[in-house]
């Protein structure tokens, strides 16, 4: 199917297309045929009308218009795919001629995806993040499991934040008990704000004994009783503190497999290495990402822009729903409004959009594509991440046009993981090694490392 490509503007083209005329009489007839078996013409059975008939009951010019307005789109896309567009609108068509014996000439105006041309992209400099495990880091995780078998026992201090109280909270609207807002012998964290976060201020610093009064209006979470102000009414009955248990042999038998201790600490390393080796290949992924970005400059289109940022809201808006929440109360809670938001979500929008569009201009380079096992095997790891049959996963994309996404993931991790094999990664640990104890070394590679990750 002869067609050429002509940009009209920054990020527009024009798709001219030319069908061959056996081509056009191929498929007009087919139309011909659909429109036959839709009519009912006495003395002909339904399938079998001529042309000639349906020109006389239809009209000629009625069989064209359809003709054109289920062919063209099938046309326009196999032009689309012929030049590897990535059109981010709907087109504008303009028909030039459709006479039959002639080949139908038709025109495509459409504003598509940017396309980057890359150099110089492989080698890239980066540093490695440490994957060094501490001492401290052993110890912090130590101490967290600690505190998973840690025993509360009764203190003669004031409640601190952190500490427990056993308390009969009592809470009423003018003299009205709540019993679904009030508890009795609760046992309540100071510092969790499970209620109100007036009760935490007022429980600190108080003792065994003591009764507290005041009043605060009820939170979001609370349902049809939000925003409602109830008076409180609490008596604390005891303070607990938490008792962590001894960082020894016996600790380690109680919280793991291993006899000792040290067995124990060795264990976590092992892990806590494990952990630092996949974030520090994920950093590097994103430090690789990060440096073509900041090579390249892209003036996107505004509608691309666009659309992405109100697929984060709609994605931010359906996880506050999971939760039973608005997007406006979850943005509240987190002290933010729908203007920063918004402002928040275009510019993450536009970093995420430029690194696809370098990852796709790498791909394009460097010649990658996706075998349908890969694509197979995508959909089958989807498939067991939300519990469904592989088979109805992949009709489903077929179906939403959600496959040629998947696809587009695959190129892209390809394209990254390529990019991240090239790159030239300097050990920064090891050279610090060969200078120990230089000043001036470790300021270099502090505000070095800063840069690369902001």
């Amino acid at each position: 199917m002869p067609s050429t490509l002509e940009e009209t503007g920054k990020h527009t083209v024009r798709l001219n297309v030319e069908i061959p005329s056996d081509q056009f009489a191929r498929d007009l007839d087919k139309t011909y045929r659909k429109v036959s078996q839709s009519i009912k013409v006495p003395g002909f059975r339904k399938g079998h009308v001529p042309r000639r008939v349906i020109d006389a009951q239809v009209g000629p010019g009625a069989v064209l218009q359809e003709f054109l307005e289920d062919a063209l789109p099938i046309y326009y896309g196999e032009a689309v795919r012929e030049h590897e567009l990535a059109p981010i609108a709907d087109p504008e068509i303009e028909v030039e001629r459709a006479e039959e014996g002639e080949p139908l000439v038709f025109s495509a105006d459409v504003e598509v995806r940017p396309r980057l041309t890359l150099t110089n992209y492989k080698g890239v400099q980066i540093e490695r993040p440490s994957v060094e495990v501490t001492e401290r880091d052993v110890d912090e995780y130590v101490d967290r499991l600690r505190e998973r078998f840690a025993e509360l026992e009764v203190v003669g201090h004031p409640a601190n934040r952190g500490d427990y109280v056993v308390a009969d909270i009592h809470a009423s609207v003018h003299g009205q008990e709540l019993p679904d807002v009030g508890r009795q012998e609760y046992l309540y964290e100071v510092g969790s704000e499970e209620l109100v976060p007036e009760l935490d201020k007022e429980l600190e610093g108080k003792r065994k004994g003591e009764i507290l009064q005041f009043n605060a209006t009820l939170p979001e979470r609370f349902g049809e009783q939000a925003g409602t102000e109830v008076s409180f009414r609490v008596l604390i009955k005891e303070v607990k503190a938490k008792k962590l248990p001894a960082a020894d042999d016996e600790f380690a038998k109680t919280a793991s497999e291993f006899d000792t201790l040290q067995e124990l600490r060795d264990d976590i390393r092992t892990q806590l290495g494990a952990v630092k080796e996949r974030e520090a290949q994920a950093e590097m992924r994103e430090r690789v990402l990060a440096a073509l970005i900041d090579r390249v400059e892209v003036e996107l289109p505004d509608r691309l822009v666009d659309h992405e940022v109100e697929h984060r809201v709609e994605s931010a808006t359906e996880r506050a729903e999971r939760i039973g929440m608005t997007l406006e109360q979850v943005l509240e809670a987190q002290g933010w409004d729908e203007l920063r938001f918004r402002s928040d979500a275009r510019a993450h929008a536009i970093r995420a959009l430029e690194g696809d569009l370098v990852l796709e201009a790498v791909a394009r380079q460097e010649g990658l594509k996706v075998t349908p096992e890969e694509l197979s095997q995508r959909v089958v790891e989807l498939a067991q991440a939300i519990g469904r049959d592989p088979k109805e996963v992949a009709r489903q994309l077929e179906r939403s046009g959600a496959v040629t996404q998947l696809a587009g993931d695959i190129i892209r991790t390809k394209a990254l993981d390529l990019l991240v094999e090239e790159a030239e990664v300097q050990d920064v640990d090891q050279s610090l090694k060969e200078e120990p104890g230089s000043a001036e070394t470790e300021s270099a590679a502090d505000t070095s490392s800063e840069g690369d990750s902001g």
